[in-house]
C-alpha cells in the first residue's frame, strides 16, 4: 500500500472522530489504526511520522503519536520486568 494512501486513510479516520473532540478523536483514531492497521501498515506511517509526517491532520498526527508513545512506555515496562 502506498504512504499517500496511508495517510489519507489515517486522515478519514480523523476526520470521522472529529466530531469528538480533539482528545476523544486522536483516542479514537489511535484505537482504530491499532486495531485495524497490520503492521506493515503501522510500521509505514510510523516510519512517516519520524521523517515530518507531512500531509497528516493534526488528529491523525496525535494519534500516531499516541500510539508510539505507548509502544516506547510499553517497552520500557518490559525493560523493568
Amino acid at each position: 500500500m502506498s504512504l499517500d494512501k496511508l495517510v489519507y486513510m489515517a486522515n478519514q479516520i480523523a476526520k470521522f472522530f472529529a466530531s469528538q473532540g480533539r482528545e476523544q478523536a486522536a483516542a479514537g483514531t489511535a484505537d482504530h489504526i491499532q486495531k485495524f492497521w497490520d503492521l506493515r501498515m503501522r510500521a509505514a506511517i510510523f516510519a512517516h511520522l519520524d521523517a515530518g509526517g507531512a500531509g497528516l491532520d493534526p488528529i491523525a498526527r496525535n494519534a500516531l503519536e499516541l500510539l508510539a508513545r505507548a509502544k516506547t512506555e510499553a517497552g520500557e515496562h518490559k525493560a523493568h520486568l
